[in-house]
């Protein structure tokens, strides 16, 4: 879910104009425009998504921090425990998110 997340935010933020950075970038004015759907602008006129990752595990949130959009995103809106599923669906549901 996250890896999939991640991918959606370098894509809009391609759209919109913005680097890995959540620095504008672009090109055309028309870019800057609903920025405000999926982006709030932090301090410096960088532009933060509007996001929280959750995970069962810190990997995949190590992961998308190491990613070409990792530093995007607040550190504080990674929420992520330390034990995980296994990719066990029913064990994440069942045992670990009860």
């Amino acid at each position: 879910g996250n890896q999939i997340g991640a991918a959606f935010w370098q894509q809009i933020s391609g759209e919109h104009g913005l680097d890995g950075s959540g620095v504008y970038n672009g090109t055309s004015e028309l870019q800057l425009e609903r920025m405000s759907v999926y982006f709030n602008e932090g301090a410096g006129n960088k532009y933060v998504p509007r996001a929280v990752l959750v995970d069962l595990e810190p990997g995949t949130m190590d992961a998308v921090r190491a990613g070409p959009f990792g530093q995007l995103f607040r550190p504080d809106n990674f929420v992520f425990g330390q034990s995980g599923a296994g990719n066990n669906w029913a064990k994440g549901h069942y045992t670990e998110g009860a």
